[in-house]
């Protein structure tokens, strides 16, 4: 039996273990995070970044406490929103004064909070590309005698013979066009321009490292070196065009998949991370980095429909995307769990296959990864903190703050 599979028959225990030790048992789904785990994660990435700030992507945790934990980390520095909405909740209830809306905001009624307080205008960045976007929150506001912060996020993707390899985000890629937008929002009144954003998703956010996929992770690992590049002749020009419009305070760039790759580049000021702490499904195979996944769902067999088979409630937590296999939820521990190729995780049952399945009886947990970090939480209101076998603490996500962001 390998390491790999040792480990996580000993993960099953343990969680088992944590859980059989509260004096009530949670319902399914129960989320868990190992804080041994999410810990290294949080170092390895500071490690990675070489010498450079991290700014967490809260997106790819949702849980306040979880976001604390990373900020008191050394390296770590701000917080990556992905709604202003939240933005303003996390300044208000004291999670962080450095703020950066990661997307574009039409939100009217959060950029009326935000252009009525001077102190969340000071903590918060938005996100701009278009001019329409200043127009939005001129037309919040009574007066513009608060600057309000401003990015802009560039399109990071890779153009390769006609094409565009890459999140489909900002209309901004030509050096000229960067300028142009830049200088609309110095010579607006009631606007600071800070920062840039190239966030080159088709690095930091694609597996190249497949163990029976060797053929396409060669040619992804190819696709991404031209990228970077691309990417680093880009942002010196464009860095070298703006420094005659602004000085920026940041130049936000990368993921948890390209944190090296990312810092190496002079122009990049600070990394952003999120899926790094917790290792999700889909970062499972990367050539850059080793995954230690931390965070996981347990389910409960409610039958058996067979003497080698086990049917858990519930499980059906498919991840955000294009749909495929990999958006799916991995059945974890006890390891050598399968979905079934015809009914896959189901919203109220989820049918296992494999030799542990006829191990399993009525009643035990069976634990999960979900494919993408972050998106876990959205489906529990508690989260269980563990160290070794104790449930250290329970801790609300989003959704146990009654927040919908």
């Amino acid at each position: 039996m390998s390491d790999h599979f040792v480990d996580r028959n000993r993960l099953w225990s343990r969680l088992n273990a944590a859980l059989d030790a509260l004096p009530e048992q949670p319902a399914t789904p129960i989320a868990v995070v190992d804080l041994d785990a999410f810990d290294a994660n949080a170092d390895d990435l500071v490690r990675r970044a070489g010498g450079k700030p991290v700014r967490v992507a809260s997106k790819s945790l949702r849980v306040p406490a979880l976001i604390e934990r990373a900020l008191a980390h050394d390296g770590f520095a701000g917080v990556l929103a992905f709604t202003l909405a939240e933005a303003l909740w996390l300044h208000e209830t004291g999670v962080s004064d450095d703020i950066v809306v990661a997307y574009p905001t039409v939100d009217s009624a959060a950029l009326a909070r935000l252009t009525a307080s001077p102190s969340a205008a000071a903590a918060i960045t938005l996100m701009v590309d278009d001019p329409v976007h200043l127009d939005l929150v001129d037309a919040t506001r009574a007066s513009r005698a608060v600057p309000i912060r401003i990015a802009l996020d560039l399109d990071a993707g890779l153009r390769l013979g006609g094409q565009h390899i890459g999140p489909k985000r900002s209309p901004l890629f030509d050096t000229g066009d960067v300028v142009a937008m830049a200088r609309k929002v110095v010579e607006r009144e009631g606007f600071r321009l800070v920062g840039v954003m190239t966030y080159e998703g088709q690095v930091a956010g694609v597996q190249d490292d497949v163990p029976d996929q060797r053929t396409k992770s060669l040619l992804v690992r190819r696709l991404k070196q031209a990228s970077m590049a691309q990417l680093e002749v880009r942002r010196r020009e464009i860095a070298e065009a703006l420094a005659e419009v602004a000085e920026l305070e940041f130049w936000n760039g990368g993921g948890s998949g390209s944190v090296e790759a990312t810092a190496a580049d002079g122009a990049v000021t600070e990394i952003a991370a999120g899926s790094g702490l917790l290792v999700p499904g889909i970062f499972d195979h990367y050539a850059s980095f080793e995954p230690r996944p931390a965070a996981y769902f347990g389910l409960r067999v409610t039958r058996k429909p067979t003497p080698t088979m086990a049917t858990v409630h519930g499980g059906g937590l498919i991840a955000s995307g294009a749909t495929g296999e990999d958006r799916s939820p991995v059945p974890w521990a006890p390891p050598g769990l399968h979905l079934t190729g015809l009914e896959g995780a189901g919203e109220v049952q989820t049918p296992l296959t494999g030799h542990p399945a006829a191990l399993l009886a009525i009643g035990d947990l069976v634990w999960f990864r979900h494919a993408k970090s972050g998106e876990l939480f959205e489906h529990v209101r508690d989260v269980h903190l563990v160290r070794g076998e104790t449930v250290t603490d329970v801790v609300p996500s989003y959704r146990g703050c009654d927040r919908a962001f």
